[in-house]
């Protein structure tokens, strides 16, 4: 099991994003997010993927890269999209692929966070913070089993985050 690479997970919001770059500056590891990747791939954005080919197509093409990325020698930090831990052999890819850290976040700070983004389809509905209480309680034990790691992140800095990530991958 290769635990040279980070893998971040946690719903939108979470801050998977910021703690990568912050950790790839630290580590002098390159960070990539896997929706970009895709989305790279695919010529056109998830939202796109979603709306043209569904959710199915894009769940496959998920699992395919991680596939690809457990099965390669480079090291990086992953910061992957919110639902892939929700199938069953994506969390068995994803702990292959490396150290995963859940930044486990309440709903009301994901909400508070992510109010004016007009970029997210999920909040684009009546009841946004009621939709992402549901996701986040449907997806709770699939991010619980995935993670090596749980960090309750509402409360901390983002160098705090970095700094407790870096006290665990130092002292493996």
């Amino acid at each position: 099991m290769k635990q040279e690479n980070l893998v971040l997970t946690g719903f939108m919001g979470s801050g998977k994003t910021s703690v990568g770059v912050k950790l790839s500056y630290r580590l002098r590891i390159p960070v990539e997010d896997t929706d970009k990747l895709i989305e790279r791939r695919e010529g056109c954005s998830v939202s796109d993927i979603f709306r043209d080919k569904g959710e199915d197509y894009f769940r496959q093409t998920e699992t395919e890269l991680l596939r690809e990325l457990a099965a390669s020698d480079t090291v990086r930090i992953y910061s992957v999209g919110g639902g892939t831990p929700v199938r069953k052999e994506n969390r068995e890819l994803l702990k292959k692929l490396g150290l995963v850290v859940y930044l486990r976040v309440r709903p009301e700070t994901v909400y508070e966070r992510l109010k004016g983004d007009d970029t997210r389809p999920l909040l684009q509905c009546a009841d946004p913070l009621g939709k992402i209480r549901e996701l986040m309680q449907e997806r709770k034990a699939a991010y619980e089993e995935a993670a090596d790691m749980i960090l309750d992140v509402d409360a901390m800095t983002l160098e705090q985050i970095q700094d407790s990530i870096l006290m665990r991958v130092i002292g493996r």
